[in-house]
């Protein structure tokens, strides 16, 4: 069972963060997305354990009480300083200079890719499930048959002031709603509101979309070996901006498509994903 630490990072901030598998494995950091916590990958790290590897998944910054910075203060939370997060974490879980493998499912994908494209030297290799590259993301949102940017609607809701308190109402109904709609069991959306249910959690949290608004961060071509998972049944990723990926990879690119899956994939499909990962993985070796 993965045991909860608290990991205190250089620059100030600590996190909650579940850790499993032995301290001398191999090092994998996997970041989640919203709404979600490190719950996510419940699934995936006893099976990274038994494997070998020390799988480390934290409640990223501002999700984590003690790595919330004023969420009023946008630059808080600018991409850089995600970014950052990833390398301090895994600088205080023994790796300053070596390389790790990385793992990104939604806003963590978005993280995963910027660290990829800033730091690919640090990486093994790299696991995305759901996000694409953002230039695909960005072509996908331009095209003229507005599917993308409808598709993404909800990030302008974000910005609202009054979205935090829509969504925590009457127990987080509509949180617990969409979740249910998109596949998630309740028990999962339960572990999630736990971190994510306070309106202190929850602003901070919306503070990634609005200290970025657009989500239009420029990178460039991906040259860590990438393993992109994207389900067909997404409703927020359409097949433009996932099929589009492709053409921002220069490294080894494999991806696949999960008939039926919707965007939060390892809440539907356990023993596919944990296979598809570890074989990535053992594919480069860090």
């Amino acid at each position: 069972m993965p045991e909860l630490q608290r990991i205190a990072t250089a620059g100030g901030l600590v996190f909650d963060t579940w850790i499993d598998g032995p301290a001398d494995g191999p090092l994998v950091v996997l970041l989640h997305g919203f709404p979600q916590s490190r719950h996510t990958w419940r699934h995936q790290l006893p099976a990274l354990a038994a494997a070998g590897y020390r799988a480390v998944a934290p409640d990223q910054r501002g999700y984590s009480p003690g790595a919330r910075p004023d969420p009023t203060d946008l630059t808080n939370y600018h991409y850089d300083k995600l970014i950052s997060d990833v390398i301090a974490l895994a600088a205080a879980c023994g790796q300053a200079a070596g390389r790790f493998h990385l793992v990104g499912h939604d806003w963590g994908g978005q993280v995963a890719w910027g660290v990829a494209d800033r730091h690919p030297d640090r990486l093994a290799s790299l696991t995305i499930l759901s996000r694409p590259h953002p230039s695909a993301f960005v072509q996908a949102l331009q095209a003229s048959d507005g599917d993308q940017k409808h598709r993404s609607r909800h990030h302008r809701a974000f910005l609202s002031a009054e979205t935090a308190g829509l969504l925590l109402a009457d127990d987080a109904r509509r949180l617990r709603h969409s979740l249910a709609e998109a596949g998630v069991p309740p028990e999962a959306a339960a572990d999630y509101l736990a971190v994510l249910g306070t309106p202190a959690a929850l602003e901070a949290a919306l503070a990634w979309y609005r200290a970025q608004a657009e989500l239009r961060a420029s990178l460039g071509k991906i040259t860590v070996p990438t393993l992109y998972l994207w389900g067909d049944a997404d409703a927020t990723v359409g097949r433009m901006a996932a099929e589009g990926t492709a053409a921002f990879v220069t490294a080894p690119f494999r991806f696949e498509v999960l008939p039926g899956i919707g965007h939060f994939i390892t809440d539907q499909l356990v023993d596919k994903v944990n296979d598809m990962l570890l074989a990535h993985l053992k594919a480069f070796p860090v």
